[in-house]
Formats: C-alpha cells, sequence, structure tokens
C-alpha cells in the first residue's frame, strides 16, 4: 500500500519559493531561491523576506549575537528573560533533528552538534574512531559521529535542502558567541538525521527512512525528537516507532502542517497520532493570529508558536527567513530542551503538560484552533509548573500529591465525603489479587 505524504509548500507558486539571505559578513537581503516543481512527497518549507520594520528589540536579550533581534520568536516567546534568570540549557540534552540534514560545518551550529560517544577518540591501532570506517559502537552505523544520512546511508555532513538547517538553528543556534544568532536552547547537543530525499519523489523511501531515523534517535540517547513535516495518510510502521519512542522517554515533537489558505483542514501524521509523548504544534504570526496557511484543530492541536518568516541558519554560513509550521515546531523543541535541562527526570507527558498548561492564554485569537488556546512561554514554562505537575515528577489531584516518580511513595489519604475531586492521570499501578 502507497502512503502520500504531502509536505506542504506555503506560498508556493510552481516555479519556487522565496527566501531572504544574509551571510555573516553582510546584512540580511532578498533573493529568490529557485526550487524544483512541487511534489507530492515529505517536506514542508518555505517563506518570504521579513519586513525589517516590524522588528522589536528586547532589553532582555543579552547575548552578544549580533542577529538576534531578527528572530521576532525570541520575543514573541520570552525566551531572553528565561535564559537570563533561569537556564540557557545543558549540552546533555539531546534533540534529534530528523529533517533535510544539517550543514555540520556552519559557524553558529557545529558547536552544538551531538557528537556520539562510541565514535569519537582512539580505536586499539591508534586511528581516530571518527574516520577509522569501523562501526566501533557496534550499533549498525559506522563513523556516524554526529548522526546519519539515511537517504545515501552514510555519516552525516551537509543540507543540500537547507531545510534542516534552518530548522535547527531555531533549536540550538550556539547562543552568545559573537556570531549570527541564538536557538531557543543556546545549549543542547544537536542529533541531525536525513530522511529526505531531494531528487526522488519516491514517498515510500522517505517514510522508510523517516523510521529508520526515529529508532536510531531512540537507540542513541535522544530526549526529543523534532519533526516539522508530515502528510494525510497515517502510516503503522511510523506508528509504531513513535509508540516506541514513547516507552522509552522520547517526546516527538510534530508539526500540524501546512495547507493553502483555501484548503479544508485534515488530519496530518505523525501529529495526529494521538500518542501521550507527541506535541502537535501549528503556527502563528506576530500578532498571534494562526497562520492562513497552517493547520489548526482544537482537538488534536496542542499549542501555537512563532511560525511566521522566523529568521534562522542556511547552509554555507548563511541565514534566512522561512514560514510555516516547519518553523513553529522546533521553537516548541527548543523549549522542551530547556525543560528537559531544568527538571531532567521530567517524563514526555510532564514535558508536555508544562509546554501546553503555561502559555500566553489567547481566548478569541487561538478559539477553536487548539486544545489549550495557548501559545508558547519559554519564561512560564521554566518559571511556573504548569496544571497538575509537580517539580520532582509526582501527579496531582486537585493538587494534592498523589504519587511521586522519584521516591515511589504515594499519599493515601481520603477525601471527606460530598467533596469533589478530579483524577487528573490514572496509572496501572493495580494488579489482579491472587
Amino acid at each position: 500500500m502507497s502512503y502520500l505524504r504531502i509536505w506542504a509548500i506555503i506560498g508556493f507558486v510552481s516555479c519556487g519559493i522565496f527566501v531572504g539571505i544574509s551571510s555573516l559578513k553582510r546584512q540580511p537581503y532578498s533573493v529568490s531561491l529557485s526550487s524544483t516543481k512541487s511534489k507530492n512527497n515529505r517536506l514542508l518549507i518555505l517563506g518570504q523576506p521579513l519586513n525589517q520594520g516590524h522588528l522589536k528589540s528586547n532589553k532582555d536579550i543579552k547575548q552578544n549575537d549580533p542577529s538576534i533581534h531578527n528572530n521576532w520568536g525570541i520575543n514573541g516567546t520570552h525566551s531572553a528573560a528565561a535564559w537570563n534568570k533561569i537556564t540557557k540549557g545543558s549540552r546533555k540534552v539531546v534533540v534529534a533533528v530528523i529533517d533535510t540534514g544539517i550543514d555540520t560545518n556552519h559557524v553558529d551550529l557545529k558547536d552544538n552538534l551531538w557528537s556520539n560517544p562510541g565514535e569519537i577518540g582512539l580505536d586499539k591501532n591508534g586511528h581516530s574512531k571518527s574516520f577509522n570506517g569501523i562501526d566501533d559502537d557496534n550499533n549498525g552505523y559506522v563513523d556516524d559521529v554526529h548522526g546519519w544520512d539515511f537517504v545515501n546511508n552514510k555519516p552525516i555532513k551537509s543540507d543540500k535542502h537547507g531545510h534542516g538547517t534552518h530548522v535547527s538553528g531555531i533549536i540550538g543556534a550556539v547562543g552568545n558567541n559573537g556570531i549570527g544568532i541564538s536557538g531557543i536552547s543556546p545549549r543542547v547537543s544537536l542529533m541531525p538525521l536525513n530522511y529526505y530525499n531531494t531528487n526522488s519523489s519516491d514517498d515510500s523511501q522517505n517514510l522508510e527512512n523517516t523510521v529508520k531515523a526515529i529508532y536510531y534517535a531512540i537507540n542513541n540517547g535522544a530526549h526529543i525528537i523534532n519533526y516539522s513535516g508530515g502528510g494525510p495518510e497515517s502510516n503503522p510502521k511510523e506508528f509504531a516507532a513513535i509508540k516506541k519512542a514513547f516507552n522509552k522517554g522520547v517526546l516527538f515533537v510534530a508539526a500540524a502542517g501546512n495547507k493553502k489558505p483555501t484548503d479544508k483542514v485534515n488530519s496530518y501524521y505523525p501529529a495526529d497520532y494521538g500518542l501521550p509523548n507527541i506535541i502537535s504544534v501549528t503556527a502563528i504570526n506576530q500578532n498571534n493570529n494562526v497562520l492562513s496557511t497552517s493547520n489548526f484543530n482544537e482537538s488534536r492541536v496542542d499549542i501555537a508558536a512563532p511560525g511566521g518568516n522566523i529568521y534562522s541558519t542556511l547552509p554555507n554560513n548563511q541565514y534566512g527567513f522561512m514560514t510555516g509550521t516547519s518553523q513553529a515546531t522546533p521553537f516548541v523543541s527548543g523549549v522542551a530542551a530547556l525543560i528537559k535541562a531544568k527538571y531532567p527526570d521530567f517524563s514526555p507527558q510532564q514535558i508536555k503538560k508544562q509546554l501546553t498548561t503555561t502559555g500566553d492564554l489567547k481566548l478569541h485569537k487561538l478559539n477553536h484552533k487548539t486544545k489549550n488556546r495557548t501559545v508558547l512561554n519559554t519564561y512560564r514554562a521554566l518559571s511556573t509548573l504548569g496544571s497538575n505537575v509537580s517539580a520532582n515528577g509526582a501527579f496531582l489531584v486537585n493538587n494534592r500529591q498523589q504519587f511521586d516518580s522519584s521516591t515511589k511513595k504515594k499519599d493515601s489519604s481520603t477525601f471527606s465525603s460530598g467533596i469533589p475531586f478530579t483524577i487528573n492521570q490514572l496509572t496501572d499501578f493495580l494488579k489482579p489479587s491472587k
């Protein structure tokens, strides 16, 4: 059976896409980048140059990254205040970016790349494990120092498309290094995994690569998976892989999907599989309005995040603007990484609850658009414990701790007769009596 995935191109005309680009040595300028004809396969993309007049300075930003103010999403999510007062993240937190790859030589990304501990150092012959042509850690991949290119079946080094590099920069461009921008998690370990063949319209291969990449992330220590893409049809192998991620304690952040403004809102996978470790993300502009090209659904989409004209890294030490749920998704992954840094024992469900219940409430603009009608707020996600979540990994009933996952102790007290209460989570601790 064939599983068609349409990775929508926002604002596309059949001739190509438009992205604003800048290099390290010059100010942003607008150019047109040609692309192949839009194909019915897995990739979300796009953008138009941002009107620079709409950018606002933020006094909370203390980083010395010269182009950091080009990303309005940092202001929109109150991220700078979180960096200053709470945390800038941790290199111990690993975020797998399943996308088109990454430019591993980008000056604003290379210091935040994940390094496979089994493929660094010297082997028994005194040769570098990184280039010795041996699968030193026996994980099935030779010299996978920073990740894997599942399209070309080799260690990942580049990004011929640019989408993955852009997404990676939003999550974790190196902060306060005097170069370019800062990611939402200025300190993090990015694990780039390429599943997308830019030269083929064979979607079945892209799906197969996606599944392989998910298992790679699980087996090699990822805490969070960012997946900026999807399509209208489900896939049982993909579902099984994400369920395995849940069982292994891995959070899966997925794009709610892009569409034409005239299209109806439809199901979109993997965001709509309904697994407890999945966070579905839609995109908003600077006015907190959901983009006309973004999917939304009050029963399936969890949260909204900045996605309109987002400035981030591009291959060859460049930077530029892209638009879509592809860009909103890594904002959420970046904040999830910060939460994981502050609360390393949090489960995927706890991180999800923390993200979705501490956001800025937008009753009117997000009504019938997301479950909680909230916009991502980095500072509140790190400074306020979300509804029914406690810092030590406990779940609460009417704000009373009922089970502490760190001590394995429970509160056996009872509620008085006639007092209403709500069970926030029911875990299968019960066993049949013998």
